[in-house]
């Protein structure tokens, strides 16, 4: 039953890329997996709930990913970097990008999928914050209210993000990081040349 159910979610996932929240239906689903629409209710009971728990789906392997990237470095600030970096978008199409530009753009009109944006949202902010707080506690940060900059590190690499991906003419990934590490060593303490002088 869980594997069906993460296929569902999968489909789901490629179907939303492909139509937009907006523009898919519960059928479109059915039909990308050639199953009847009854056997996607019986997993999930709405439209919405579909999109939420699909939203949560892609949400957690990129978190997952997140933190094992930054698991994978003791040094304060090369863990700062990492999560700086895996917030870049991918120079061939960013799928994820897409999906949350998409999802912003329909929670202004559908309280779940608002809901689960901000809950996403939340959950990327604690990650980058448990890693200010890791810096705080090595003496390698000082950052008085590591949360408020979580916040505005997270909110500043959503709206350089959402450049690159939709005006790609105003602003690319190198822009974007470097900005992002100018901003970072503010929140931190630090100066810019404590980060690395080259980006991914």
């Amino acid at each position: 039953m869980e594997q069906r159910r993460n296929e569902i979610l999968e489909a789901a996932r490629a179907v939303v890329l492909e139509r937009g929240l907006a523009n898919t239906r519960v059928a479109d689903v059915a039909d990308a997996l050639n199953v009847s629409t009854g056997l996607i209710h019986y997993h999930f009971a709405s439209k919405d709930e579909l999109f939420a728990e699909t939203l949560r789906h892609a949400a957690a392997t990129d978190i997952h990913r997140l933190e094992k990237s930054v698991a994978s470095s003791a040094d304060p600030v090369e863990r700062l970097d990492r999560v700086l970096r895996e917030y870049l978008p991918s120079p061939r199409g960013d799928q994820t990008w897409q999906l949350w530009i998409d999802t912003w753009s329909a929670g202004l009109r559908n309280s779940v999928l608002r809901d689960i944006s901000e809950e996403l949202d939340e959950a990327w902010v604690r990650v980058l914050q448990g890693v200010i707080e890791a810096g705080v506690d090595a003496g390698a940060f000082t950052c008085p209210d590591p949360r408020a900059s979580a916040w505005r590190l997270s909110s500043l690499l959503d709206g350089l993000g959402l450049q690159v991906v939709v005006h790609r003419k105003t602003m690319r990934r190198s822009q974007m990081l470097e900005h992002a590490r100018i901003a970072a060593a503010h929140e931190v303490g630090l100066d810019r040349s404590d980060f690395p002088t080259t980006g991914r």
